[in-house]
């Protein structure tokens, strides 16, 4: 039997180029590891713990607060977030009615002209409806 030799692979240049680049991302680690301990300051570790702190406190009040978590659970429901995001646009539209539109002349029969819009109508319709479930979520709370 005669003895083979393997031909020599480049793996171990791979390793080796692998090797050195892993050392070279740990020394880049280790440079902003020691920037951001030299950079905090006893003040800033100071203000950083307060606000953490602070910012607990409030996260637990908040998840303490039964109607708050109501209301987000309520949000969460796809026909609510709908609701928002079309009160959402009903604002901008809005703002940019109010800012183009020549100012109400007051009286009668601009509220009459008014009264008679659709769009008029079904606000006071919604804001109805909205009273209504209101009152009567009020009053089951008794």
């Amino acid at each position: 039997m005669t003895k083979q030799t393997v031909a020599p692979t480049d793996t171990t240049a791979t390793n080796a180029a692998d090797f050195a680049g892993d050392l070279q991302m740990l020394s880049e680690l280790a440079t902003v590891l020691a920037s951001a301990r030299d950079a905090m300051s006893d003040e800033i570790v100071t203000r950083l713990s307060k606000t953490v702190s602070e910012g607990i406190v409030l996260l637990d009040r908040l998840t303490r607060n039964e109607g708050l978590m109501s209301l987000l659970r309520v949000l969460e429901r796809p026909q609510s977030q709908n609701m928002l995001m079309g009160l959402g646009s009903a604002i901008t539209a809005m703002s940019r009615e109010v800012q183009t539109a020549a100012p109400a002349r007051g009286g009668v029969g601009g509220l009459l002209q008014l009264v008679r819009e659709p769009g008029t109508q079904e606000a006071i319709r919604m804001l109805s409806l909205v009273g209504q479930h209101l009152s009567h979520s009020l009053r089951e709370k008794k």
